[in-house]
Order: C-alpha cells, then structure tokens, then sequence
C-alpha cells in the first residue's frame, strides 16, 4: 500500500490532500494530517520508546489515517483515538478506524451520546491519557460545544504543546450559538489556557494552521469585545 508523504520540516501548516507534517520531540513525535473536504486536522502522537500511538480526532478519510499509522510490521500500535468535540466533521472516520485498530476512544461525558462509537473511556477536566510513557492532561472548554476538550502535552525537554480542538484558533475562540456561550469558551480559555500556561506554548487546532499563546495573548481584549 502506498503511505502518506510525510515532512520532517514541521511548520504548522499542512495543505488538504497533501502530506503530513511531523514534529520529533525528545520523548513523543506528532504528525499532522489534513483531512475530509472541511480541512479537519488529525494529529498522530506516537511514543518512540513503546511504539504506541494515540490520534487526536479521526475526522475523515480513513484510508489516509492508516496509510498515516502504516502497514509495516514495525508500525505504531494505535491504542487510543481521543475525539475533541461531538461535532460530525470530527469523528467521520472514528468508527472505522477504531475497529481496525481494536483502539479504546475518549471523549468528555457532555458530548458523548452525540458520537457514532460509544466512548471506552470518559474524561473530565484534569484527568489524563496516556500515549506510551508520555501523559496528556484533558482541559475541559465548555462553549464550542458543551465537552470540548483540549489536550495538554508538557514536553520535558522543551515548551507545552496543546490540542485544542475547534475551541482555539490563531485569531479567535471557535464558534458558539449564543452569547453566553462565547462567554462561558472565552472565560474558560483565558482561565484555563491562558492563565494557566506560558506564552511559548505551541497549540494544534481543529482546522488551519497552528500558533502559539504569545502570539495571540494580545488579542485576548479585543475578541471578547468583538463578541461572538
């Protein structure tokens, strides 16, 4: 079988239908993926010292997210598949690549029922998942949808690195329905996220390109009064 192009030159931008982007920590590798005709980002973190693997959103194209995790013997062993948020454009591939890989699923309580697999495991704010030897710590950000969740990795050797879901993008917070729901997504990310971690923080959202929070900590003024 043919696999994904991967770069080794990691930007934070990685085109549709194009190939992926890998990003070699000291303890954990992450490789992002765009997928489906709305731009989804998955993202594979594998443990090089247990080979095991955990995917941030299986959003589409499951043929494309097993050519990702690959067909070799010496493959990554995909234990877990974690779903950001209920909305279908994230989870279009989570049944069929779940079930080829025999991997437990995450997801927040609040929008489980929403997603096609039944989660094996159910996660609330400052619990954790395992990939390999590494930990991720779930942030709960309630607004997008009512169990959003962001993933925190704190890298050993270098700067945090958090998946955010559709609930943080360079420029703004995701979208919400309602004003209070933007106030309920803004508060959490300036208490949870902002508040908590440092400007050097590297965050992975749900669509387009990466940023990080030094880079959009100044913005955090102007988009609660631009609203939602």
């Amino acid at each position: 079988m043919i696999g994904v192009d991967v770069v080794e030159e990691y930007t934070g931008h990685v085109e549709p239908g194009g190939a992926a982007a890998r990003r070699t920590l000291s303890e954990l590798s992450i490789t992002k993926l765009s997928v489906g005709p709305m731009d989804n980002n998955a993202y594979l973190l594998v443990c090089p010292k247990t080979s095991e693997a955990l995917l941030i959103d299986a959003a589409n194209d499951p043929d494309r997210l097993s050519d990702l995790i690959g067909h070799a013997d010496d493959r990554p062993t995909l234990r877990t598949i974690v779903t950001t948020h209920q909305h279908g454009d994230h989870w279009q591939a989570l049944g069929a690549v779940a079930g080829a890989n025999g991997s437990d699923t995450v997801a927040h309580p609040a929008d489980a029922a929403a997603l096609p697999v039944p989660p094996d495991q159910l996660v609330e704010h400052g619990d954790t998942v395992r990939v390999g030897d590494s930990e991720l710590e779930i942030i709960h950000l309630r607004g997008h949808t009512p169990g959003s969740i962001a993933l925190l990795y704190r890298d050993p050797g270098g700067h945090p690195h958090l998946f955010t879901g559709d609930s943080l993008f360079p420029g703004g917070v995701g979208k919400t329905t309602s004003q209070e729901d933007f106030r309920s997504l803004l508060d959490d990310v300036e208490q949870r996220v902002f508040g908590e971690l440092p400007d050097d923080t590297w965050f992975y959202p749900g669509h387009g390109d990466d940023s990080t929070l030094g880079a959009e900590r100044p913005k955090l003024a102007e988009w609660r009064e631009r609203g939602w």
